[in-house]
């Protein structure tokens, strides 16, 4: 947490300065993902998995192929995909992995993205959570069950679209559904300008060569995406504004949804009725 304290102080220190071009600390702000110790529960049910390391490419950001490692539990015939979301890593699923591996004939199946956790790069973003995704599909198969978790879920819906699978099952916890909403809201907390904010996005397109609104989940959906699809939601979350996922959910009413009360974006994949509605889920899926 200390680097991205010092960026943010940085950011408003350096907006006051006349004709300053704070761009470049801006990517920072936005795309430094903060990378906290495992805790001993965490490394232990880490130490229970069998450990690998795939790669990808990082073409915008280090210009380099980066390392990312993940887990596996069991070798079960049905395959279990969880994708973390911004600033986290696969063990912080640690409450749900522990009640998946009660189930029988499951393979369980997480990893930290590039940038996060134990994995390689300095910044990250959210297309390489969707090439790690891929990578990992093109490794071990397609997963009969996918989980994402905020970030995770928007990373999962592109792998899907783009390498083709077609999930039995497709869980979304809090999505992040408006990129570029979210972003402005980390830029307005370090009170960053608005003729700065309207140089990222400009450089933001001149990169990835897409707009930041591309990546707005109600937009890029594609309703083929899975047999089935069931997303939980905190109404009160501060950091996916229910007003996003509600336009999602009236846009596609195919998906099933349910509420989660004082969940918080954060703690909801700990929490116990979130983690019992999900295994009735997956006993159900099989």
């Amino acid at each position: 947490m200390k680097k991205i304290k010092e960026i943010f102080t940085r950011v408003k220190e350096l907006q006051h300065v006349d004709n300053e071009d704070i761009t470049p600390l801006i990517w920072q702000l936005i795309c430094y993902s903060p990378k906290f110790p495992l805790r001993l529960p965490q490394q232990q049910l880490l130490n229970e998995a069998s450990p690998f390391t795939l790669e990808v490419d990082d073409p915008h950001f280090s210009q380099s192929i980066l390392k990312f490692n993940g887990y596996i539990w069991g070798n079960g015939s049905h395959k279990v995909l969880l994708t973390h979301g911004w600033s986290s890593k696969g063990a912080d699923f640690i409450d749900l992995i522990t009640a998946l591996r009660a189930i029988d004939d499951l393979q369980i199946i997480a990893f930290d993205a590039p940038g996060n956790g134990s994995s390689e790069g300095e910044l990250s973003n959210l297309l390489l959570f969707a090439e790690a995704v891929k990578a990992v599909i093109s490794t071990y198969g397609a997963p009969d069950i996918m989980i994402g978790h905020s970030l995770g879920v928007m990373a999962n819906t592109i792998a899907i679209q783009q390498t083709g699978i077609k999930p039995s099952l497709l869980i979304s916890v809090t999505p992040m559904v408006n990129l570029r909403e979210n972003f402005i809201a980390t830029m307005n907390s370090a009170d960053v300008p608005k003729t700065a904010q309207g140089r990222f996005f400009e450089n933001f397109n001149e990169i990835f060569d897409v707009p930041t609104s591309y990546f707005n989940l109600a937009d890029i959906y594609n309703v083929d995406i899975a047999q089935k699809h069931w997303l939980a939601y905190d109404r009160d979350d501060k950091m996916t504004p229910f007003p996003y996922t509600q336009e999602l959910l009236n846009r596609h009413p195919m998906i099933t949804s349910k509420e989660y009360p004082d969940a918080t974006h954060e703690r909801i994949i700990k929490d116990p009725r979130l983690i019992a509605d999900v295994l009735e889920l997956v006993r159900n899926n099989q």
